[in-house]
């Protein structure tokens, strides 16, 4: 246990659980996106999915990678049809 206390006195800290879920779940829907996009020849649909995918590698706050998530889930959805 001393490592994680160490890690975290160099500023390094664990996601929390609602981090993990929703990097895997926005991930998730890039991808069917990116696919959607990429079958459907619509570049917006498809750069839309690559950015669902990267960034929550960038976004370092569990409540703004859910609200760039949403809003871009939202975006996808729209854009389906």
């Amino acid at each position: 246990m001393n490592e994680l206390k160490d890690f975290a006195a160099l500023g390094f800290v664990l996601p929390s659980p609602a981090y993990i879920a929703g990097a895997i779940l926005f991930g998730i829907l890039g991808l069917a996106a990116f696919q959607r996009g990429r079958k459907t020849s619509r570049s917006a649909l498809t750069w839309t999915g690559v950015a669902l995918m990267v960034y929550p590698y960038g976004v370092p706050q569990t409540w703004l990678l859910w609200a760039i998530g949403l809003a871009l889930s939202c975006w996808v959805y729209v854009k389906w049809n």
